[in-house]
């Protein structure tokens, strides 16, 4: 198996004198080369790694030049810095005691331990067990312990017990297809809540995105206090549940959670009631010189369709089944993004043949068109790309239109 740890000088300096280097050309070239210092598949492995995960782990890369990589599939699954920074906010309190049941690479276990008084992180495998500790060391945390199990089993067998647990269950089958019920991600949270209830009082779960929020409530149970659909501005990330074994509510929150290049997030919560409440929303049709917003990722996964446009005064949507919005004024707090609409377009065959020559190329989308993307793309015959956006939507009446927008 792979060395661990890799704590030799010239097993780092091969590292960093290679950082650029071709992986493939490396791997040819030290296939079965040994040296008393350097494990070379492990020491390519780190290169890999740096290579293609540098940019999402580049606050821990930076705060750890020695962080250690048991494989490259830790990586690919690896939390990014500003999700696992999120996680770690979900704790009720510093101070706590931790168990990761996944730990897999342990980013979101280096953001716990900042808060916590002792975290561990546990994984079937030994090399992938003994890195947190390894890596923890790297970064300054002396809170941190791997340990090397199946966390089901420890579970059932009355091993583990701190005051929260973490578990991100995997979120495809072993034949690749994507999961539809928080049941079928393995381990099964559902069948192990018996033992979690026993062993902790606090649980976070790391859900699927695909996944259906009214589902996973029912099927948590009531013990749920919270659930947040997280994103960025152009992707839901993931569901995470906030479980509190002390309590139960028939009326959990609700986020929509958007978090932003400089870490930062924004949140619009809500509760179902709430949603169900809410007047329906005014329908209109943009004019030209008009704001329109697309809304972030997180909030269509946590779909307040009707309470965004109670919120914000002025605010409209287009169509009961178009999830766009406008108004004549813009507003700035809207969970999305802004667009000013520069044209608005019907779709009719003279129409479509001067927007090709008015505007050659356009980031094309669409919203309850009746055609995909690229189909729409294909037949005006516009490059996709640009600063412009051409958005393809059906209004109230049931007409297509084509809305030219500019960054607002």
């Amino acid at each position: 198996r792979t060395m661990y740890p890799p704590v030799s000088d010239e097993f780092w300096k091969f590292v960093r004198d290679n950082a650029r280097a071709d992986v493939s050309k490396l791997r040819l070239k030290y296939h079965g080369a040994e040296s008393p210092a350097i494990d070379y598949e492990a020491a390519i492995t780190q290169i890999e790694c740096r290579q293609r995960f540098g940019s999402k782990l580049a606050d821990t890369l930076g705060s750890a030049p020695e962080f250690f990589f048991a494989n490259t599939l830790a990586g690919e699954q690896s939390t990014s810095y500003a999700l696992a920074a999120f996680h770690a906010s979900l704790m009720e309190s510093d101070g706590l005691s931790v168990t990761d049941l996944t730990c897999g690479l342990g980013i979101d276990v280096f953001h716990l331990a900042r808060r916590a008084s002792q975290v561990t992180g546990i994984d079937r495998q030994e090399h992938l067990a003994e890195a947190p500790g390894h890596n923890a060391r790297q970064l300054g945390l002396g809170n941190v312990r791997g340990l090397c199990g199946d966390s089901v089993s420890m579970l059932t067998d009355g091993k583990l017990h701190a005051d929260m647990a973490f578990i991100d269950p995997a979120r495809r089958g072993e034949d690749g297809k994507r999961l539809f019920a928080v049941a079928d991600c393995q381990p099964d949270v559902v069948a192990l809540m018996p033992e979690l209830r026993k062993c902790f009082r606090f649980l976070v779960v790391k859900l699927s995105p695909m996944l259906d929020v009214t589902q996973c409530l029912r099927e948590l149970g009531k013990n749920v206090t919270d659930i947040y659909a997280l994103g960025t501005r152009t992707e839901c990330k993931e569901l995470v549940a906030a479980l509190d074994f002390s309590n139960e509510t028939d009326c959990p929150g609700i986020h929509a959670v958007t978090v932003g290049n400089d870490g930062k997030w924004d949140d619009f919560s809500f509760t179902i009631p709430e949603e169900e409440a809410a007047a329906p929303p005014r329908t209109i049709a943009p004019k030209a010189g008009w704001a329109v917003y697309e809304p972030f990722p997180a909030v269509m996964k946590a779909a307040p369709l009707k309470l965004l446009a109670s919120r914000f005064q002025g605010l409209a949507k287009l169509a009961s089944n178009t999830h766009v919005y406008t108004s004549e004024v813009p507003i700035a707090a809207f969970p999305g993004t802004a667009w000013k609409v520069d044209e608005v377009v019907e779709w009719k065959s003279k129409n479509i043949k001067r927007l090709k020559s008015r505007l050659p190329q356009a980031d094309v989308a669409v919203r309850n068109f009746g055609m995909s993307a690229a189909e729409l793309q294909s037949k005006l015959g516009i490059r996709q790309g640009g600063n412009a956006r051409l958005l393809g939507v059906t209004d109230s009446r049931g007409e297509r239109l084509m809305l030219v927008l500019r960054p607002e």
